[in-house]
């Protein structure tokens, strides 16, 4: 039998276009890394503490709404910087308003008795350990604003502070709140953030029928106030870093709610009477323990559901899904340029067309 020879047509396309194609991938990653990280660095979020360096899963945010969680997010006891709202009227004259700041106060100074007819007191970073008994007398106090100044207790003349509207103790070491603070029928926001060991309120506030923002975040309660649930006219709630593990299934009572901070605490899941608080706009809460959470929650379009992820392997499918098929894209191209790399190792020359050669092969 004779020996048959066939010719066959073999392409060899030039790899340097290839390697033209490859770098034109390179190019328009990194420009696409380069938007994102210009994205970030203008984000709000993005100065957030270390320690808050969560997975944000929320796709409805505003960047109002973005602002106002980056500054619940950013709070720590050196960093925390403490503001009150005042109203025009009560700013008008400085005359009624009483400032002191800095740790060499040890004291209040002793004028400050006769001067009754003051509305606002601004003590910050002092090392005055209390509050005197004098204030009584203070019935037209409107705000009372003492942040970290080591105060161990209120006095519970407090009471008699029929016209305050503001009370601020954030960042102090008190042991507990006086039942008398309740008599205080006209206060609209109340802030205990970081007092020491505080894990209960007395049953007396729930008389506090105005309040409508409460901030007792970074203490040590396992459950909210049964007080706090009678609060009628509460708007915003503030009990993260707290030891919560579950929420009353009566946190329906609080009708006027609108935003509810949960984050920092190891709650499993959301009562379903959470869906009869018509009024709730946000609700931001730690995920990675939580298991069961009503789909009227997670799917209405009126609520920014904000869930806070520490552990990346408790994240979401899809982010999950993205995550995977990044890598995968990633390990493809990783081996398309090995291959290409090692084509070139092989051949002395890259070629600068592309041509057709004929094999013939022995059959």
């Amino acid at each position: 039998m004779k020996a048959q020879r066939i010719g066959v047509d073999i392409p060899l396309y030039d790899l340097s276009l290839i390697r033209d194609l490859w770098e034109g991938r390179v190019k328009k990653q990194k420009q696409r890394q380069k938007k994102e990280e210009e994205r970030i660095s203008r984000s709000a979020l993005a100065k957030v503490d270390q320690q808050w360096q969560y997975r944000i899963a929320c796709r409805k945010l505003k960047s109002a709404e973005v602002a106002a969680l980056h500054c619940y997010l950013d709070r720590s006891c050196d960093q925390h910087i403490l503001h009150t709202q005042h109203n025009d009227a009560d700013t008008e004259n400085e005359k009624f308003i009483f400032k002191l700041n800095g740790d060499k106060w040890m004291k209040l100074p002793e004028d400050l008795q006769f001067m009754t007819y003051l509305r606002e007191w601004h003590i910050h970073g002092t090392k005055i350990g209390q509050i005197p008994t004098y204030i009584e007398a203070f019935v037209d106090l409107r705000v009372l604003d003492v942040p970290k100044n080591g105060l161990t207790k209120l006095p519970v003349e407090i009471g008699k502070l029929v016209s305050l509207r503001e009370l601020n103790v954030n960042y102090n070491k008190l042991l507990s709140i006086p039942a008398e603070l309740g008599e205080c029928e006209n206060l609209e926001r109340l802030e205990m953030t970081a007092c020491g060991n505080l894990s209960e309120l007395p049953f007396e506030l729930s008389n506090l029928k105005k309040l409508k923002h409460l901030d007792m975040a970074e203490n040590q309660f396992a459950s909210i106030p049964i007080c706090v649930l009678r609060m009628e006219s509460l708007k915003c709630l503030d009990i993260s870093n707290n030891r919560l593990r579950d929420l009353p299934e009566d946190i329906d009572r609080l009708e006027a709610l609108e935003t509810l901070f949960l984050h920092k605490n190891k709650v499993r899941y959301v009562p379903m009477t959470m869906t009869n608080l018509v009024q709730l706009k946000m609700l931001v809460i730690s995920a990675d323990e939580l298991y069961s959470i009503p789909s009227q929650i997670v799917d209405s379009p009126d609520i920014k559901l904000i869930r806070l992820y520490d552990n990346p392997i408790n994240a979401p499918d899809e982010d999950m899904n993205m995550i995977m098929d990044a890598e995968a894209q990633d390990e493809h191209e990783k081996e398309f340029m090995k291959t290409y790399i090692e084509s070139l190792q092989d051949r002395d020359a890259q070629p600068m067309y592309t041509t057709k050669v004929s094999l013939s092969c022995l059959l």
